[in-house]
């Protein structure tokens, strides 16, 4: 054990950097680990009386230190499992002058993307879906709930919602909406979003793989058609820590 601290955390390092409080030299000397791959994504932390044993100070001091990285997103809990690296996220821009979708976005960037499938199907759709879409009493909706990876890293959690009318079959699709929609001449042409911050909470706090109560942009988006026929209901759960929406502003005239 102390072999292997020894190469992630070296303690003449930490007992001689300077002066002030251990668990702040501690704790950088674990966030260097990380962001140089000593410590790679999914290892798992010694355990605290390890890391107190070894750097010799107090395991108040170690969980300080941890909490620390923890709180900001280098660190995970797992309830009985122990506490495991998350790898740190390069930062994604999306312009918010652009309809494209979320493979779209990755392709353009030279991410693999990859999704897992929360919900898929035709369902009967609830008050506001019949609203939102102009649905017709007895019309289902088709509903997709997909967790959205680029390189293997959770993104986002997507829920979509479009009437029967534009997708007869969600089993159909295997990548883009956008894609599927364009080949029924039913892509959008424009869309309205909002955007909101929130906390992740458990579910969604563990399937994007960081604490509960992380930073999170809840998005609503409702795209239209060039008719102006609503076609796509979507809402979205993305990282803050790994996506920044960009607006260009121009001023207006007098």
């Amino acid at each position: 054990m102390n072999q292997t601290l020894a190469a992630i955390l070296p303690l003449e390092g930490l007992q001689s950097a300077g002066s002030g409080p251990l668990y702040v030299k501690l704790r950088q000397s674990l966030e260097d680990a990380i962001r140089t791959g000593k410590l790679e994504h999914g290892d798992a932390l010694p355990a605290e009386r390890d890391l107190a044993d070894y750097a010799n100070v107090s395991r108040v001091t170690v969980r300080k230190a941890v909490d620390d990285l923890v709180r900001d997103g280098l660190l995970s809990r797992k309830h009985g499992s122990g506490t495991f690296v998350v790898k740190p996220m390069s930062r994604v821009e999306q312009p918010l002058t652009k309809l494209t979708s979320f493979t779209e976005d990755m392709a353009r960037r030279g991410l693999t993307t990859k999704s897992e499938w929360l919900e898929r199907g035709l369902f009967h759709p609830t008050p506001e879906e019949m609203m939102m879409l102009g649905l017709a009493p007895g019309t289902k909706v088709a509903r997709l709930g997909r967790l959205r990876m680029g390189n293997d890293m959770p993104l986002a959690i997507e829920h979509a919602s479009i009437s029967v009318e534009f997708l007869p079959d969600p089993e159909a699709i295997s990548g883009s909406l956008y894609a599927e929609l364009e080949k029924r001449d039913a892509r959008p042409v424009r869309a309205i979003q909002r955007i909101s911050a929130s906390n992740m909470k458990e579910p969604d706090a563990g399937l994007l793989g960081v604490p509960v109560g992380s930073a999170g942009l809840s998005i609503e988006r409702v795209s239209y058609l060039a008719s102006g026929r609503v076609v796509e209901v979507t809402r979205s759960l993305y990282r803050g820590d790994a996506y920044d929406f960009v607006a260009e502003l121009s001023l207006g005239g007098n």
